[in-house]
């Protein structure tokens, strides 16, 4: 991991409270750039446990850098997963129901844009697509989905981890914090804080070996350590917090399944919402991490021919050798190998 000059972001930044479904207070935050944004809005998504913040890596370019430089105005999307709001428990359910509708009409209300466009990862991508296909997003006419989307496909190794140790652990404490790795607050944290030390060895930045036992099962998990310069593997201790045990509980269930399984009985969910026709007319496109330990590329593929069923060259998918999980988008070479891919989709969609 070596250092690079990294530069100083080229935009301003407001904060766009809204409202989920339930009255929780959720956020936005717009990223304006000096050029005027005439490619209309993209919305960025991050997953489980994380910020908004995660697109924004210390690397030369960052995708929030490469999209307002080609004129998409950008905003990043802080859902009841983030760091950044009230922590408490969550399902895919009540994102995809609560959070992702209200946010996406924010952000049409704020811009005037009759078409939004959206690049989601990991849970955010789970529960965004779990809206979309059951037509809650009418808004939305491309969607590029890293890691996983409709079919969760995970390790040997972890799925035993998440079907015998999750609820055995979820017995102690209702959530896992990667943070526990500054000193935990209860005996339980600073218990498993002890057996992360004891079974990771991969680096010497503890957060980032708590995140590979919070994830799944793997040294590392989140991420290629040759792919992050040493800024990046220094920032990331920071930009992980509580991931509650209901999320968990919901992910084993999609495991076992093969496709995403709704849990909360929402009617605007349809429980076959992981096999029937998607209720939307959005294209998608959906990028994977030949390397990901986490979920593994075979997640995207199976979305990728689902989806295809229904509207055979409407839809694509771009695997990515060399890069695992979260590193496609804070990968000290993601600008030259990763970015150019997104934006080309993303301009191919604005032309049409």
């Amino acid at each position: 991991m070596s250092a690079e000059t990294i530069h100083e972001p080229r935009y301003t930044e407001e904060i766009v409270p809204f409202l989920a479904g339930d009255g929780r207070a959720l956020h936005l935050v717009h990223l304006r750039g000096v050029e005027k944004a005439d490619k209309g809005p993209v919305v960025l998504v991050h997953g489980a446990g994380v910020r908004g913040n995660i697109f924004r890596a210390p690397v030369r370019q960052t995708v929030v850098d490469a999209l307002i430089e080609d004129g998409y105005d950008v905003w990043l999307e802080n859902w009841r997963a983030s760091m950044d709001v009230e922590p408490g428990e969550w399902t895919l359910d009540q994102a995809a129901v609560l959070d992702h509708p209200p946010a996406i009409r924010t952000v049409r209300e704020k811009t005037g844009a009759d078409k939004i466009k959206a690049v989601i990862h990991c849970q955010g991508s789970t529960s965004f697509t779990m809206a979309a296909v059951a037509g809650l997003l009418p808004e939305v006419d491309l969607i590029i989905s890293n890691a996983v989307s409709l079919h969760p496909v995970v390790p040997a190794t972890a799925k035993v981890k998440l079907h015998y140790a999750v609820p055995l652990v979820a017995q102690l404490t209702p959530f896992l914090d990667p943070q526990w790795a500054y000193g935990g607050p209860t005996r339980t944290a600073r218990m498993l804080t002890r057996v992360v030390q004891a079974t990771h060895h991969e680096c010497e930045n503890l957060v980032c070996r708590w995140t590979s036992f919070t994830y799944g099962t793997g040294f590392p998990v989140l991420w290629r350590h040759e792919n992050l310069n040493a800024q990046t593997h220094d920032w990331l201790q920071h930009e992980f917090g509580p991931v509650p045990f209901s999320f968990f509980k919901q992910m084993d269930q999609c495991v076992r399944a093969g496709h995403l399984v709704p849990v909360e009985g929402f009617r605007a969910l349809p429980e076959d919402l992981g096999v029937r026709e998607p209720q939307t007319d959005a294209r998608f496109v959906f990028f994977a991490g030949e390397e990901n330990r986490c979920f593994l590329a075979e997640s995207q593929r199976r979305s990728f021919e689902h989806l295809e069923h229904f509207h055979p060259g409407r839809h694509a998918l771009h695997l990515l050798p060399g890069y695992g999980h979260l590193d496609v988008f804070m990968g000290k070479r993601a600008s030259q190998d990763v970015f150019p891919l997104i934006l080309s989709e993303l301009d191919r969609s604005a032309l049409h």
